[in-house]
């Protein structure tokens, strides 16, 4: 490391401390990597091919075309001959749907290119993936979570490493990114729509941290980014101990699942909508804040009550349950 640009061995020492602290790869294990061609990816990808040998980990190349732009083709050319030069393999898929009328353009790309993600994972047999989250995507999360009047899971920001997802930039800033690129005179691609401020972390990155630094005459990603990591300590304790307790409570049933309603209400908030969450996720419903309240609700209430949910599901309270199953129609 000594031995290259400095702005390299930089980013090469932050990311082999980062992958070290969170243990975010086992030696022989495959990794892919998610190469938009953008800096960060690129970064990302160079680092881990350059560490590989120290980390002892084999590297795989995976690109998601989401077909929103006509020239979005280019960016896959450019990512399969990057991987080529490194003689890497390459894993293309595209997208085959667009975005629904009214449905967020970010959020639906971040799930299809996720679920392309998984599904190369599993095809391939690779042990893990590389994501390319920065300090400052870090920084922006956690201020979309204010925006947005998340609650402390998602204001604790991306963990470094979920599950199989593993995000060795985690802790290099964006400017350390792009000194990076720099020093090896790559020429990453740049998504035009990055620079469009009407998709909300295009703003907050572009006006609102840039003016938060100016009113305040300081650097505040790094600040946020400590915030996170604070918050996602106290997260993590709270979700190990409602695991416990949704492992006491929680009853499979042929149509859904039940719950013991007075140990639930007896629950701190903070465990019991975990808890819930949980079990909806589990009957496969997306746990909305309005479906987690319901079961809560009539957790709390008489015998005999009941509340129709999305997806056909129905609450229902008995004498010592509260029950959750398919089929209902209130």
């Amino acid at each position: 490391m000594v031995s290259r640009p400095p702005a390299v061995a930089r980013v090469l020492e932050r990311v082999t401390q980062t992958a070290r602290t969170h243990q975010m790869f086992l030696p022989d294990e495959t990794v892919v990597v998610a190469v938009s061609g953008g800096p960060d990816s690129m970064c990302m990808l160079r680092s881990l091919h350059l560490l590989g040998r120290l980390l002892r980990i084999h590297l795989e190349v995976f690109h998601f075309d989401h077909r929103l732009r006509e020239d979005s083709s280019l960016d896959a050319r450019y990512v399969e001959r990057a991987a080529a030069k490194l003689g890497l393999p390459f894993h293309l898929c595209a997208a085959d749907s667009a975005p629904a009328k009214g449905e967020s353009m970010e959020d639906w790309a971040r799930r299809a290119r996720l679920r392309a993600l998984a599904r190369t994972l599993k095809e391939t047999g690779a042990d893990k993936a590389a994501m390319g989250h920065t300090v400052d995507d870090q920084a922006e999360t956690v201020l979309l979570a204010i925006i947005r009047g998340a609650g402390l899971d998602a204001a604790a920001g991306i963990r470094p490493v979920q599950g199989p997802y593993a995000r060795p930039l985690i802790d290099t800033t964006r400017e350390e990114v792009e000194a990076f690129v720099r020093a090896l005179r790559l020429r990453p691609r740049l998504d035009p729509t990055n620079r469009d401020t009407h998709i909300l972390r295009n703003a907050v990155r572009l006006r609102v941290i840039p003016e938060m630094e100016r009113a305040v005459d300081r650097e505040v990603k790094a600040t946020l980014a400590r915030t996170a990591s604070v918050l996602r300590e106290d997260a993590e304790e709270l979700q190990d101990l409602a695991r416990r307790a949704f492992d006491e409570l929680y009853s499979e049933e042929p149509l859904g699942f039940s719950l013991p309603a007075t140990a639930l209400i007896s629950l701190p908030r903070a465990l019991g909508t975990r808890v819930a969450r949980q079990a909806l996720y589990n009957v496969g419903v997306v746990p909305t804040s309005e479906n987690i309240d319901a079961v809560l609700d009539i957790a709390s209430g008489r015998r005999g009550r009941r509340r129709s949910l999305p997806d056909g599901l129905l609450v229902t309270r008995d004498r010592e349950y509260v029950r959750v199953s398919r089929g209902g129609d209130g």
